[in-house]
C-alpha cells in the first residue's frame, strides 16, 4: 500500500451556497449581505454562483483543478484584450476556509445563455464568429504562456497521451463501435503530428462554455484548460455543435490544415469512446453523437 493511500485527503465539504457564503463573508465581508444562489449551468470541473446580479463565485471540484484557478486569474487579463468577445473577468481569488481547502475565485457575471442549437439564430454566422475569435487567440504572443500539460487536462499537447485509453475502450466496445474504422481515424491522427510554434488555445471549446445573446454569439468562458501548445483541441466544436455548413464556415475561417483537422477529429474520437458507456443517459447520447458526427465526416472527406 502506498504512503498516500494510508493517509488520504479529508474529504470535500459540500459545495453549496452555504459553503459560499461562509467564505466571502468570512474574506470578502464587503459582499456578505450579496444573495448567493447555483448557476444554472454549474459546470464538473468547478463549481459556479451567482453572487448578487453582476459577479459569479468557482470553486474548484477537485485537487487536479486547483492550478487553473491561479491560471485564470494571471492571463485572462492578458488576453482579453486581443479577443473579440467577451471572457470572465477575474475580480478577485479567495483562499482556502471553512473546511474548503482550495483556492477560488470571484468573476464579473457576464449575461447570456449557453449555446444550445435551438438557441443559435444562425449557425453558420456563429460558427464563422466562433472561429474569428480562436484565430484571434492565436494570434495572441505565446511567450511565457503556460504549456500544455496536466493543468490543461493535455489539451494542447499530443493526442499520444490519450493513445492507450483510447485503444482500451475501442476493445472494451466490441461490435458498438466500428472497431477497424475507427482506429484507422485515430491512428491517422496520431500520425497527423504538430510541427508548428505553440500558439494559445482555450482547451474546452464546448457548448456550454459559449454565451449566446438575442441567437448571436457574444462571450466564451470557462479558461481553465487553456494554455500554449496545439491548437486541435479547440476543434471539437466542428463535430460537436456544427454539422454541414456551418463546420465547414467554421474551417475555412479559421484556414485549418489537413494534419490539424485530423487532429481534431482525434480529439473528438477519443472523448466520444470514452464517454459512450456513461451511465448518465445524457452524456451517453452526447457520446453517440460525437462517435457518428466523426464516422460521418471521415467518410465524406475519403469520398473527395
Amino acid at each position: 500500500m502506498r504512503e498516500d493511500d494510508k493517509n488520504p485527503p479529508p474529504p470535500l465539504p459540500t459545495i453549496d451556497a452555504a459553503l459560499v457564503r461562509r467564505l466571502v463573508a468570512a474574506q470578502f465581508p464587503r459582499w456578505a449581505d450579496l444573495p448567493v444562489r447555483p448557476v444554472a449551468v454549474g459546470g464538473w470541473d468547478n463549481r459556479t454562483f451567482h453572487l448578487g446580479d453582476e459577479m459569479t463565485v468557482r470553486l474548484p471540484s477537485a485537487a487536479g483543478y486547483v492550478p487553473q484557478v491561479e491560471k485564470e486569474q494571471r492571463w485572462l487579463p492578458v488576453l482579453a484584450p486581443g479577443l473579440p468577445l467577451e471572457v470572465p473577468t477575474p475580480l478577485a481569488i479567495g483562499e482556502p476556509g471553512e473546511g474548503y481547502p482550495f483556492p477560488w475565485s470571484v468573476r464579473r457575471w457576464i449575461d447570456g445563455e449557453t449555446a444550445r442549437l435551438d438557441r443559435i439564430a444562425e449557425p453558420t454566422a456563429f460558427a464563422t464568429t466562433l472561429a474569428g475569435f480562436l484565430a484571434a487567440l492565436q494570434r495572441i504572443e505565446p511567450a511565457g504562456g503556460p504549456a500544455a500539460g496536466g493543468h490543461s487536462c493535455f489539451r494542447g499537447a499530443s493526442l499520444t497521451t490519450y493513445d492507450g485509453e483510447t485503444r482500451r475502450a475501442i476493445a472494451r466496445l466490441g461490435d458498438r463501435v466500428p472497431g477497424d474504422l475507427v482506429t484507422r481515424i485515430w491512428e491517422t491522427a496520431l500520425a497527423a503530428t504538430w510541427s508548428g510554434p505553440p500558439v494559445w488555445f482555450h482547451g474546452d471549446v464546448a457548448w456550454a462554455n459559449l454565451l449566446v445573446r438575442d441567437g448571436r454569439l457574444v462571450a466564451v468562458i470557462d479558461f481553465g484548460c487553456c494554455g500554449t501548445g496545439d491548437p486541435a483541441c479547440d476543434l471539437a466544436i466542428a463535430w460537436t455543435l456544427l454539422s454541414g455548413a456551418s463546420r465547414a464556415a467554421f474551417r475555412a475561417t479559421l484556414d485549418v490544415d489537413d494534419g490539424t483537422w485530423a487532429r481534431g477529429r482525434g480529439w473528438v474520437l477519443w472523448k466520444g469512446l470514452i464517454t459512450l458507456d456513461n451511465p448518465d443517459p445524457v452524456r451517453a447520447a452526447e457520446a453517440r453523437h460525437m462517435l457518428d458526427q466523426v464516422l460521418t465526416e471521415y467518410a465524406e472527406s475519403v469520398r473527395q
